[in-house]
Formats: C-alpha cells, sequence, structure tokens
C-alpha cells in the first residue's frame, strides 16, 4: 500500500508549533508555516505531524521564486555582483536639504542621487555581514540566531529610506512581526 504525502497547502497540526499549513514538500522533509512560530522544517519521518486537511501533490515541488532566490544568494556569495538598484524616478535629480534648527548655521545640500548610494552601500554591507555571520564556525546557533535579530533591526530601521527605491524587491524589511 502507498502512503500519500500532504503536498503544498494541506493543513497540520504539530504538537509543539500548533497548527500550520505546508508551503513546500521535499523528498525528504517539509517546510510549514505555523501561526505563532513562522516558517519550521519538519522531517518527513516526525510521526506525531498530523494532517487535518490533505492536499495531494508531487514531491520535490519548488517555486520559481525559491529558484531565484537561491541563485542570487549563492551569485553574491561568490561573486562581487551585485544586483543593479535603482532610484525611483521621482527623485532622479533632486536635492536632500539639511535645515537646522539653529538659524545661524548654514542649511547643506546633497545630491540625491549622491545619498541614495550612500545607502545602497549600507545595505550592500549588511548583507555581506549577514552573509559571514551565517558562515561563520567559530559561533553556535544560538549567537547567529542573536546577531541575525540584530541585523533584522538594523533593516527595520532603514525601511523609511524605501521611498527612494524604484522597485519594492529592493526596500529594507525588518521585524514584520512587531
Amino acid at each position: 500500500m502507498e502512503t500519500l504525502t500532504p503536498g503544498i497547502g494541506s493543513r497540520v497540526s504539530h504538537p509543539e508549533f500548533g497548527n500550520g499549513v505546508i508551503i513546500q514538500v521535499y523528498s525528504d522533509s517539509y517546510e510549514i508555516t505555523f501561526m505563532d512560530y513562522g516558517v519550521k522544517t519538519v522531517t518527513k519521518s516526525f510521526d506525531k505531524l498530523k494532517v487535518i486537511d490533505f492536499h495531494g501533490s508531487d514531491t520535490d515541488l519548488i517555486s520559481y521564486e525559491k529558484v531565484e532566490r537561491v541563485f542570487r544568494r549563492l551569485l553574491t556569495s561568490i561573486s562581487d555582483i551585485q544586483h543593479p538598484v535603482h532610484l525611483g524616478d521621482k527623485w532622479k535629480g533632486g536635492k536632500l536639504i539639511l535645515k537646522p534648527g539653529n538659524e545661524s548655521l548654514k542649511e547643506k545640500e546633497i545630491p540625491i542621487d549622491q545619498f541614495f548610494h550612500k545607502i545602497v552601500m549600507i545595505r550592500d554591507r549588511v548583507r555581506v555581514m549577514e552573509q559571514r555571520i551565517n558562515a561563520a564556525s567559530g559561533l553556535d546557533d544560538e549567537e547567529k540566531v542573536s546577531l541575525q535579530q540584530y541585523i533584522t533591526r538594523i533593516y527595520g530601521s532603514l525601511t523609511s529610506f524605501n521611498v527612494l527605491f524604484a522597485d519594492k524587491e529592493d526596500y529594507f524589511v525588518g521585524d514584520k512581526s512587531s
């Protein structure tokens, strides 16, 4: 008798994480989104996972988005190639004017494309730092998670600058749960 494999969209119950939905199926595991715990990987051999609502599917399905993300990470990690980031058209040729509260001081004008370039450089350097943390062999998982939380907060602090970007895929994204 053949065992049916739950597919993407199947609702499941996990004894520790509660109810969730399968969002990706691999040959040996499931990627499941849990309401209170986010995305977790659960091996198919875990026998305490209960299927609440079955949706059949082939195994080893992977979305185009996930393949693209994997290739981008791979190319970025092994090369100096950077994804081109474009300034929004409405800002091109503009100036950033910093006017001090003290009227005896002069205001400062900065071409917005130079300011934008600095923001993109910060983003790229934080991404490199994130990759180095993930690859660091001297850090245990707890230390890596702790440092990742700081990086997420850095991204969250920089979301104010998203208004400058032409493409939403280039936006800074912080912790969405807060």
